[in-house]
């Protein structure tokens, strides 16, 4: 996947530029939404247009069970994770009531309920066949939905917070408790648990690259997330980015190629410890911070309203040019 990253495309600068431009001459006084401006031009740099737009947002929400779960490190029990799955399919779950409300459209995607990953605080999570079949997956899922003008990915998964902060503590060391976070809730003895988890893992997949980390430490639906990224940049359609998981599973593909993660903005700031320090580590400064923890892609969701306004403030505004003015 290297290779991949490595040859992907650029954004298209011509296109950011003109609407840079744009948002510089339009009726407000200069720099008045310059936040929004700098959102519009960077959807205007992936979608390769001069009048960026949202108009067929897709939220893409992966599952997978995990074999830590065992270890008690949440607050609820590992077959939450289907039933989870099942709301999803049916409609009925928070993501769905979001993207119905956006017009986005929502597929969810078992990347492993009910095959469960190895424990990783004892083994791999998944071996080298079955990594390759869930970023495949990623992939795919990406492919069937090109026509998306804006991407959402989320998650759902019993036990994931904590395989998220062993792939981010594998990769950029430091603590285990400044990327461990309380995840679903858990209290003090629980979280104290899932500390130690997360540093046993991490000490027994070693030093690795960052993939490989993923692999050793991760779960199904990150790797099948970090698939779903890396095509979304060879498609070069935008992405805004969740929560922790989210932000994990795309850690890997920045410390293997940095600049891997330009075609993709974040949507909020969770609570989770790890997720603020991976925005610090990406240079992202979240277009929410609403204390949002519950996963399902919801915080990418929320954002996505943002997004529309700052392309439409920018292309559907008069300049003074044109309203005689300059």
């Amino acid at each position: 996947m290297d290779e991949n990253l490595r040859a992907a495309p650029g954004p298209d600068e011509a296109a950011r530029s003109a609407v840079a431009e744009r948002a510089r001459s339009v009726l407000r006084p200069a720099g008045a939404l310059a936040r929004l401006d700098d959102v519009a031009a960077w959807l205007a740099a992936w979608q390769r247009t001069e009048h960026p737009h949202v108009d067929r947002p897709a939220a893409l929400i992966f599952a997978g069970d995990h074999g830590v779960s065992s270890e008690g490190v949440s607050a609820y029990p590992a077959d939450v994770t289907a039933a989870m799955l099942r709301a999803l399919r049916e409609g009925v779950a928070t993501a769905n009531a979001m993207a119905r409300a956006l017009g986005a459209t929502l597929d969810v995607i078992d990347a492993g309920v009910g095959r469960p990953t190895g424990n990783i605080a004892r083994e791999s999570a998944m071996d080298p066949a079955r990594f390759e079949t869930c970023i495949r997956l990623g992939r795919d899922a990406v492919a069937a939905r090109a026509g998306a003008d804006l991407l959402v990915f989320g998650e759902m998964g019993i036990g994931n917070t904590t395989a998220a902060a062993g792939v981010v503590a594998t990769i950029f060391g430091g603590p285990a408790e400044q990327w461990t976070g309380r995840g679903t809730g858990v209290d003090d003895g629980t979280w104290r648990r899932k500390v130690e988890v997360v540093e046993r893992a991490r000490a027994r997949a070693g030093t690795v690259r960052p993939f490989d980390a993923l692999r050793e430490v991760g779960g199904c639906e990150l790797v099948a997330i970090a698939g779903a990224i890396a095509e979304a940049r060879a498609r070069s359609i935008p992405v805004v980015l969740d929560g922790f998981v989210v932000a994990a599973a795309a850690a890997t593909l920045e410390a293997a190629s940095p600049g891997a993660l330009e075609h993709c903005i974040a949507g909020h700031r969770s609570p989770e410890p790890g997720h603020g320090l991976l925005l610090e580590k990406f240079g992202m400064d979240p277009l929410l911070d609403l204390g949002m923890r519950l996963g399902e892609g919801s915080g990418a969701l929320a954002a996505v309203p943002i997004v529309r306004l700052a392309a439409a403030v920018v292309t559907e505004v008069a300049t003074f040019g044109e309203w005689g003015l300059g």
